[in-house]
């Protein structure tokens, strides 16, 4: 297992950016470079599916090593036990969710319905926020449960945008069941032909992760400082995306949305300015 593993990725989100307090961007940047690197063993290069899991456990073997208190071979797990893990008290659980996650994407690309999908984002996308809060000391139940549910609303955003580039992965993230519901075929995800029952099948989707992500967005307020700001941003960040799905006809094979540099100054007005400012 290497111990840098990296390539370039669009990020729609800020990751341990300057809005984060000072303190806390050098544990959210070890985080995150072991999520990305734990996501491109699953996903990135040429590797068959036994050589992307055997990577994978490698990972889970670091973490029952850091459990039963043996030195880490490698330098990431050295420093999230040191930055991350120990000083802030972050369960292990949270980091064997997310390695769990991407050994499914390994063998499992179709879910049958939208309770399989956020059983995923459970695991994929949840343990980062909830991480986050950990280290911020601000792990209440109330503020976990809103973070699960924007890290989940976030997951979702990222899979309707990115309904043709998973089709080339040969995964559909969209339920089986509600495919059928609204009567879109695969056949008809891999010809990229939006009509009407694929325009509606995407606003249901939209509508519903939308609720959910502003459902969680009273954390941004509740969290103080510039922290509250970044999940205000984040949280805005996945809204806007969402209406430029919407804006698209809901064609997502032609128009993959993403935020441009045009698009953050307004978005960091209304974080700062939450009360004055309505969309």
């Amino acid at each position: 297992m290497p111990d840098t593993y990296a390539i370039d990725h669009y990020e729609n989100f800020p990751v341990a950016s300057l809005l984060l307090p000072k303190a806390m961007r050098r544990p959210v940047a070890i985080v995150y470079r072991y999520a990305r690197t734990a996501d491109d063993f699953a996903d990135e290069g040429d590797l068959s599916p036994a050589e992307r899991l055997t990577l994978l456990n490698g990972y889970l073997a670091e973490l029952d090593g850091l459990q039963a208190g043996i030195e880490p071979r490698h330098a990431l797990f050295r420093d999230l036990r040191d930055q991350v893990i120990t000083p802030h008290q972050v369960p292990l659980q949270l980091f064997r969710d997310l390695v769990d996650a991407f050994a499914q994407d390994v063998v499992k690309n179709r879910f049958a319905d939208f309770g399989e999908v956020m059983q995923y984002c459970r695991r994929s996308a949840n343990p980062v926020g909830r991480i986050v809060l950990h280290l911020a000391g601000r792990a209440s139940v109330k503020n976990l449960a809103w973070s699960d549910g924007i890290c989940a609303a976030l997951q979702l955003t990222n899979f309707w945008q990115d309904v043709a580039i998973d089709w080339q992965k040969d995964r559909v993230y969209l339920p089986q069941d509600e495919l059928s519901r609204f009567g879109v075929s695969e056949a008809q995800i891999a010809e990229g032909r939006v009509d009407d029952n694929w325009r509606a099948l995407m606003a249901f989707q939209v509508d519903r992760t939308r609720r959910m992500l502003r459902s969680g967005s009273p954390l941004g307020m509740a969290l103080p400082g510039r922290l509250g700001l970044e999940i205000r941003l984040t949280v805005l960040g996945g809204d806007a995306i969402l209406r430029k799905i919407e804006q698209a006809g809901y064609d997502v094979f032609r128009h993959r949305p993403k935020l441009t540099a045009r698009d953050w100054p307004m978005l960091l007005l209304r974080a700062v300015f939450p009360k004055a400012i309505r969309s």
